[in-house]
């Protein structure tokens, strides 16, 4: 192999009784770029964006709880299975957040916020869409300092050295001489989706300052656009999971989200065309002077 690209051995930094994760700073940088970028589209579409902060503490808390439930639940092996341990269901900074529960139950606490804050939950789902999509393509760099969630072994250059982790110390798994041990090189799966997401974040920025569209709809795309690549990265995993009818249950849930996002595409375009049809022709301004007015 003349070619890789590197991992990191150390993902934890100890700092006496105070640890640092990267994968739990990942996480934290993705989520600050999302409320900043919901800020500056929130207040091009006129609304205070200081509210952002008080719409996100609710759906940040929701999200976490949501993918740590939705981890846990697709992946009971470590807390309920034979030796596992469902204290370490808490441990979120050792990583695991299945992101469509944080999705869900995130998009419930964006809700709550808004009827809270006064902010039409449509209007912001769609300022926070793209940032969502960035904010997750940070949150992936978080697999990549862990050493997980990579594809099968690979010979081509951009293949991903991967060192035998030790979750709880952070750190890859030396031998007697010291040395991290090391694992094999595989398809970097994490770089993949982190691409995909980037380019799934401007395309939504595209979109949206080049079509009109209703109400919603932004927030349909990203909840049919980003399946895709997922389904993509996938089925090119190699870690442990459950499997329906011989696909893993991350495949079936994306196709499932997927036709729901097309979904929201669909009904909210036809609910701002019903209301358009509703309100009716707008009447232009006559010069012509009516009955009722003074002509004398």
């Amino acid at each position: 192999m003349i070619a890789y690209l590197p991992s990191p051995t150390v993902g934890a930094l100890h700092l006496g009784p105070l640890t640092l994760r990267a994968y739990a700073l990942c996480i934290l940088a993705g989520i600050v770029l999302a409320v900043w970028l919901t800020g500056r589209r929130l207040a091009a579409r006129g609304s205070d964006p200081g509210v952002v902060l008080d719409v996100s503490a609710w759906a940040v808390i929701f999200g976490i709880v949501g993918g740590r439930l939705y981890h846990v639940v697709t992946t009971p092996g470590p807390y309920f299975g034979e030796g596992g341990n469902l204290v370490d269901a808490l441990k979120i900074w050792n990583g695991g957040l299945g992101i469509w529960g944080a999705i869900s139950l995130g998009a419930l606490g964006a809700w709550i916020g808004c009827k809270r804050s006064g902010v039409p939950f449509l209007q912001f789902a769609d300022a926070a869409a793209p940032g969502v999509a960035f904010a997750q393509a940070l949150g992936r760099w978080g697999n990549w300092f862990n050493n997980e969630l990579h594809g099968a072994p690979t010979t081509l250059p951009w293949g991903l050295r991967v060192y035998e982790w030790d979750q709880s110390a952070g750190r890859a798994v030396t031998d007697s001489a010291g040395d991290p041990v090391v694992a094999g090189v595989f398809h970097p799966t994490f770089l993949y989706e982190f691409l995909f997401l980037v380019v799934l974040g401007v395309l939504l920025l595209v979109v949206d300052r080049r079509r009109r569209l209703a109400p919603g709809q932004l927030l349909g795309l990203y909840v049919a656009g980003y399946p895709i690549g997922r389904i993509v990265v996938e089925k090119m995993r190699t870690d442990e999971a459950e499997l329906i009818l011989g696909q893993r249950l991350n495949v079936w849930t994306s196709v499932l989200v997927f036709l729901l996002g097309l979904w929201i595409v669909w009904f909210t375009g036809r609910r701002a065309r019903s209301r358009d049809a509703a309100d009716g022709p707008v009447d232009e301004p006559s010069d012509e002077p009516s009955e009722s007015q003074d002509v004398g």
